[in-house]
């Protein structure tokens, strides 16, 4: 385990900070790169096709499967084998943002006012196997994603949510064995898939990006066991697996160009090494022996520091906001913060700033008030519990008044952190530190990454018996709007057994229904108006403590080609058409 950073690395680190604030690159095909380049241009633009181009992990994923996961790097990543019914073009910075069509020929088709949308399969699609891709193993893949919880419970319930039969008794297709499925979902021949909604859905395209609309042939799932060898449409496929350990694509022979206009494969294999140190993943980044890290977390603090304070270094480095925000969430279902007082307390309470340097300095974050980042659309600033200090330390004059309203006195209490984040653990502490002044004390528990959704945090039986008050979180939207960020972490109907992302398990009815109807509204500026609206209303049931706007601090590899730090993947490097030089 990396040890925290002492005070004088995190001043450097500070003051390396301002300088990568002010410098730029051209990072078009031809011109030389520099530091935050791939947030403008795309870096070392090449159609060079062989080699092997190897990722890093310092964990693992939760899952390889395209259904069955909920994090950014792996929806990111998951398109090399997998293809939903869109996606996002290539891009640097925002205009990754760009929804395109990917599996589907065009953007959906919209009609019963925004309730039915209707969408049509490119012709030729195959499965590695050389099957034709149909409209009916789309709806499989949607059908075992969203309504097979008990055995597939780590993406988002977009889908169960909104179908117009999600409440008719459907108990998903390992218990279902018609051969109808979901009635809400039709497949009127080989080509089309029609999706009928509850409530209109002014952002289904964007919904429809998710891994979950990716086709799975249904004679060919293993449900959980699925990850291992997930059956590709991309222009990868899966060779060999040991989990844990290493995952290895080689070319798909049946991918064609002809109707996949996004991807190039360049590489003649990509390589992921799993469970690798964070400071052997930086090193490797800067030899060239590893081209990408996978997680997109960024350096390590003693990384940073060597990087930020050498030039040539630094200009083979990228640090992009990425529609992230870190944050502790407060457990509203155990006692004493099922009371609002006590959780505005923890909102005057926790220390920002201190939280900041723990987690490497203001270039890693600026410091947040809001739940939406600022570069989500909806964002709106302003600040419901302002911190004020006097000198270094924070003023708990609030924190304390709100804490002597709430009348639970001195208090023991749960937080959890990921253990292969040593940020995050870093950050924990140091909440732990400010909340102690006013009588919370926090016990640290630190479970892996690919475990914290599926059996720890979020989960409610767990939280509950085992006194787990607060959450250490990083949260970036599912897709690029105030709703793709806001839903899955403050509606009720979010809430899950397992694979949880309302962490708090907030259930307010008012802010229920405010989501509900802004994405119903086809006026995209009420809808972003109403985001905002939805980000004060939760700040007001102090669920959520925002602790920094999060930045990534990436190293981008002089051996790896066609590298863009894009807005739509949280700010990681771009990971569909990365090539290496030979």
């Amino acid at each position: 385990m990396r040890r925290s950073l002492p005070v004088a690395t995190v001043a450097a680190i500070t003051s390396a900070g301002l300088l990568l604030a002010g410098c730029s690159g051209k990072g078009s095909a031809g011109s030389s790169a520099g530091a935050n380049a791939a947030t403008t241009g795309v870096v070392n633009a090449s159609d060079e096709k062989g080699g092997t181009l190897t990722y890093a992990m310092s964990d693992a994923p939760e899952s390889f499967d395209p259904g069955n996961t909920y994090y950014a790097f792996v929806y990111n990543f998951s398109r090399l084998y997998a293809r939903s019914l869109t996606t996002f073009k290539p891009g640097p910075g925002t205009k990754g943002k760009e929804l395109v069509p990917d599996l589907a020929e065009s953007l959906g088709k919209p009609s019963d006012g925004g309730k039915t949308w209707t969408y049509k399969l490119r012709k030729g699609v195959k499965f590695e196997d050389g099957n034709l891709v149909t409209s009916q193993d789309v709806k499989y893949a949607v059908e075992r994603s969203n309504f097979a919880r008990d055995i597939l419970s780590l993406g988002p319930n977009y889908f169960q949510q909104f179908l117009v039969d999600n409440d008719g008794g459907y108990k998903g297709p390992y218990k279902d064995k018609s051969k109808e499925g979901l009635k809400s979902i039709e497949t009127p021949d080989a080509q089309t898939i029609v999706f009928h909604l509850k409530k209109p859905f002014a952002e289904f395209d964007q919904l429809v990006s998710a891994p979950q609309t990716a086709p799975v042939p249904q004679a060919k799932d293993k449900g959980a066991d699925y990850t291992k060898s997930v059956v590709s449409t991309g222009s990868y496929k899966f060779e060999s697996y040991q989990e844990g350990k290493k995952l290895t694509l080689v070319r798909n022979p049946q991918w064609s160009a002809a109707n996949d206009p996004l991807r190039k494969q360049l590489p003649d294999k990509i390589v992921l090494n799993l469970k690798v140190a964070q400071s052997t993943i930086d090193k490797d980044l800067q030899s060239g022996n590893t081209q990408v890290d996978m997680a997109g977390r960024g350096v390590d603090g003693q990384t940073q520091a060597q990087l930020l304070t050498d030039p040539t270094q630094k200009a083979n480095t990228d640090n992009a906001l990425g529609q992230r925000l870190v944050y502790t969430a407060i457990n509203t279902k155990v006692a004493p913060f099922d009371n609002v007082e006590c959780r505005k307390a923890v909102e005057y309470a926790i220390d920002k700033k201190a939280v900041q340097t723990a987690q490497g300095g203001p270039i890693r974050g600026e410091l947040a008030s809001t739940v939406l980042p600022t570069d989500i659309t909806g964002y709106q600033k302003y600040d419901l519990y302002p911190q004020k200090y006097n000198g270094d330390n924070l003023d708990l004059t609030e924190a304390k008044a709100h804490w002597k309203k709430c009348g639970a006195g001195n208090i023991s209490t749960t937080i959890l952190a990921r253990n292969d984040r040593q940020d995050e653990v870093d950050a924990a502490t140091s909440v732990i530190g400010s909340l102690k002044k006013i009588g919370i004390n926090a016990k640290l528990q630190q479970y892996p990454t690919s475990k914290y959704f599926s059996d720890y945090a979020g989960v409610p039986a767990f939280d509950k018996s085992n006194n787990v008050g607060l959450m250490m979180m990083q949260w970036s939207a599912d897709f690029p709007t105030g709703y793709g960020f806001l839903q899955q972490i403050l509606h009720g109907k979010a809430i899950s057994q397992s694979g949880n992302s309302n962490l708090s398990q907030l259930d307010d009815p008012e802010i229920n229904n405010l989501l509900d109807s802004a994405i119903a509204n086809t006026d995209k500026a009420a809808r972003e108006k109403a985001y905002g609206d939805i980000d004060r209303k939760a700040m007001e049931q102090a669920a959520i403590v925002p602790l920094t706007y999060f930045k990534v601090l990436l190293y981008r590899s002089p051996k790896a080609t066609n590298m863009v730090s894009t807005s739509a993947y949280s700010g990681e490097y771009d990971y569909l058409n990365i090539g290496v030089k030979k």
